[in-house]
């Protein structure tokens, strides 16, 4: 077949506008986004992350992409997960969860990986100090711990009769190792009982409820993980069905329906998570970053859910309730 130069003039014209085009997308820089959690998280969670890093200049698709890996609840695919990221030497690896950064960090020394953690990160061996952290790692924590002390004063002032609490802990959750110690003579000190629970299944959550109402357990503690946020549903259904007063450790809960909830604004610390990605994603090293500790909590009641299970709640808490649902 034979081309005019007209033609190939054009062609090649068209061809030439189309590299520069190329040549970005190629260079884009990539974050590795590695979490134990479900994509049914993605909006949630990964809304406030983008947010974060627009702030930081960062728009996904647009000057920046995003690798998503999700170990569906299954701890097992992690190292898996991450060993994929770091073969693909992305730019920065966005560790969501201590378990996953736990995996990831062994695997580089070089690529840096910002973190989002419950559970205390020194405790965990993550870094060695919040305020240098060190190495190629730094983050967000969350600091679990002290959230379920402040969980167990709340559920006490609103029963105050009660003398057996349970908390509830993901078994592939990255326990703190001094939050079930501390938790403990937490509630020595105010002369009440707490038992350690632990589920991993649908099933075993069936279990666990059936042991508290078997135990004439009080109230229930639950954590903010992705295994119970991933079944909200299903215990919220078995709170009810049990009459069994839980306070959980998201907004989202008690907006769902349950008794109370306790926790860090979730929007906020994704939010810094996202911000801290895009500085790392800037240039600076995580090494002179502080591990970032969350400063936002919030204090949510259901006022129908206590109707229900027949509990007044004390004007102390109406009035030092975040938000009241009615």
């Amino acid at each position: 077949m034979t081309v005019s130069r007209r033609d190939f003039i054009t062609l090649l014209g068209g061809a030439a506008a189309a590299w520069p085009v190329a040549t970005r997308a190629q260079q884009l820089p990539v974050i590795g986004f590695l979490s134990p959690g479900t994509p049914a998280e993605r909006a949630s969670r990964l809304v406030p992350f983008n947010k974060g890093l627009s702030e930081m200049g960062y728009v996904e698709g647009r000057n920046v992409t995003i690798e998503y890996r999700w170990a569906q609840n299954d701890v097992s695919k992690l190292p898996e997960l991450a060993t994929d990221l770091v073969r693909r030497r992305v730019a920065v690896i966005a560790s969501n969860g201590g378990n996953a950064t736990l995996v990831v960090k062994p695997l580089t020394s070089t690529i840096p990986i910002v973190f989002q953690s419950a559970a205390d990160p020194v405790e965990l061996g993550i870094v060695p100090s919040l305020n240098r952290p060190g190495g190629n790692v730094t983050g967000i924590a969350t600091l679990n711990g002290e959230v379920e002390r402040k969980q167990l004063g709340l559920m006490h002032e609103l029963l105050p009769r009660a003398t057996r609490f349970a908390v509830l802990l993901s078994r592939s959750g990255a326990t703190s190792g001094t939050l079930i110690p501390d938790l403990r003579a937490a509630a020595h000190s105010i002369g009440v009982e707490i038992e350690v629970l632990y589920a991993g299944t649908n099933a075993e959550i069936d279990t666990a409820f059936a042991d508290l109402v078997q135990k004439r357990t009080d109230a229930l503690l639950l954590q903010n993980e992705f295994l119970f946020r991933d079944r909200r549903s299903q215990i919220l259904t078995l709170a009810a069905h049990h009459s069994v007063p839980v306070i959980y450790g998201g907004r989202a809960d008690a907006e769902a329906g349950g008794l109370m909830s306790y926790g860090p604004n979730s929007s906020d610390s994704q939010r810094q998570f996202g911000i801290y990605t895009g500085r790392v994603l800037k240039g600076e090293k995580p090494a002179d970053l502080p591990v970032m500790q969350s400063t936002r909590f919030e204090f949510l009641i259901n006022l129908q859910t206590a109707k229900t299970l027949g509990i007044a709640v004390t004007p102390t808490l109406l009035a030092i309730a975040d938000e009241v649902i009615e």
